[in-house]
C-alpha cells in the first residue's frame, strides 16, 4: 500500500500531470489517498513525483 500526499500545487502544471494527480485522486494540498502497489500506480507516481510525498506501508 502507497500512502499519497499532495505537497505542491497543480496550478501551472503540464496538463498529464494535473490528469495524472486527478486521476489518483489527489486535488488539494495536503490532501492524501492510500493506494494499492501496482505498476499502474507506480507509473503514476513517477509521473508526479515532484509534486507528491509517498510512503510504503
Amino acid at each position: 500500500m502507497y500512502k499519497i500526499t499532495l505537497v505542491k500545487s497543480l496550478i501551472g502544471r503540464k496538463p498529464n500531470q494535473v490528469a495524472t494527480a486527478k486521476a489518483l485522486g489527489l486535488k488539494k494540498i495536503g490532501q492524501t489517498v492510500v493506494k494499492e502497489e501496482n505498476e499502474a500506480i507506480k507509473g503514476m507516481i513517477v509521473t508526479i513525483a515532484h509534486l507528491v510525498k509517498v510512503v510504503e506501508e
